[in-house]
């Protein structure tokens, strides 16, 4: 027995003053870019202060808001007079980012010798967790500025979206580590490490990367251990913030097998996590026009193929078949989508229709933000 979806209203959402993060995430390639923008921009037109924050490079963004290349400070962009809310729109740079948070907690002295250390320059801000980490720190600087009354934040495509609530943990589970550990020991020269207490693994690392490398690693650790408990504060605040009511996690998919099969994946993790989870956004459906089955379609256009010969049968007949067409996806869509709302029937769901345009402009997000926001749209109203 088929599982009928609760509608999920994003007007409501964007329109609620008290949520002040929403937080889009969903597997690559089904829209989530867009769909944050054009959350944003309709939440600007009701009124609010919004800034969106990608942490997925997207030109597209930047494109379709009429703005500049991103950087990692909030640009404006020019909305109609008539709209009273602002947008502004950011990528995250992450090694501006990491440098911000470097000189914010520690002195002058050790900030310096931090950000001129070759391997802080050339490694440390690929170690695994740190992207996610910065972004974490970053929606926590533009939440405490209280600037924006709501940040819509997209996410890293697939199963990185996770990491953004991982960060903290992971990126403090390293600096918790045996090899953090023995690069922070006291009073142990490098040479000393790499013959006394390093391990094999450790030495072979040393062969690898050289000696040089090595003592800029111990360098960096010593130099970054003294701050990053101020580091690791602020994550876990930001952290305890995403589970709280004011912010709502929307997660983004379209109505194809794997792409569906992701979304239960977060949705089940943000259960566990007890984040707050508003719904899931499915895009690019495609909802008939009428009732008429696909088998009818077929049937008349067969009969007007062998019964009629006029250019309004044939104009009549191709019509048919693409609603057939039409209504044999719309069949398949509503199929899948099935499957995903019989393991979790308390997920509200909104369909957006597959736009007949590229979405390039502002005017292209608001027909987006118009589906968006419609409750009843697509799928969810078709069941």
């Amino acid at each position: 027995m088929s599982v009928t979806p609760k509608t999920l209203d994003m007007a409501a959402i964007l329109a609620d003053t008290s949520n002040r993060v929403v937080v889009c995430c969903g597997a690559g390639g089904v829209g989530k870019t867009t769909t944050a923008a054009a959350m944003a921009l309709r939440a600007a037109e009701y009124g609010r202060t919004v800034c969106v924050l990608t942490i997925d490079p997207a030109k597209r963004l930047a494109q379709a808001l009429g703005v500049n290349d991103l950087g990692n400070t909030p640009q404006r962009v020019a909305l109609a007079p008539e709209v009273t809310g602002e947008l502004h729109a950011m990528m995250l740079d992450m090694r501006r980012t990491f440098d911000e948070m470097v000189v914010q907690y520690s002195g002058p002295d050790r900030a310096q010798a931090i950000l001129d250390n070759q391997f802080y320059q050339t490694v440390a801000t690929s170690l695994a967790g740190t992207q996610e980490y910065m972004a974490m720190e970053k929606l926590g600087q533009l939440l405490s500025q209280d600037r924006w009354d709501l940040v819509v934040v997209d996410t890293p495509p697939s199963r990185n979206a996770l990491d953004f609530l991982d960060a903290p943990k992971r990126l403090g589970s390293f600096m918790d580590s045996r090899l953090w550990r023995l690069l922070l020991a006291p009073g142990r020269g490098i040479g000393r490490l790499v013959t006394g207490a390093m391990s094999l693994a450790m030495k072979a690392l040393s062969t690898v990367l050289g000696s040089q490398m090595l003592a800029d690693a111990a360098a960096f650790v010593q130099s970054l251990d003294a701050t990053f408990g101020g580091f690791r504060e602020k994550a876990d605040r930001t952290y305890a913030l995403l589970k709280r009511r004011g912010t709502q996690f929307v997660v983004v998919s379209a109505a194809e097998p794997d792409a569906l099969r992701e979304a239960s994946f977060f949705v089940d993790r943000l259960s566990q996590e007890g984040m707050p989870l508003a719904g899931l956004v499915l895009n690019r459906t495609h909802p008939t026009l009428c009732s008429l089955p696909a088998e009818r379609a077929i049937d008349g256009r067969e009969t007007l193929e062998t019964e009629a010969d006029s250019e309004a049968a044939s104009l009549a007949a191709a019509i048919l078949q693409i609603h057939a067409d039409r209504a044999q996806t719309a069949k398949r869509e509503i199929r899948l989508l099935s499957r995903f709302t019989g393991a979790n029937p308390h997920v509200p769901v909104i369909g957006v229709p597959s736009l007949p345009f590229d979405v390039s402009d502002l005017e292209a997000l608001r027909a987006l933000a118009d589906q968006i926001t419609a409750a009843g749209n697509g799928l969810a109203a078709a069941r």
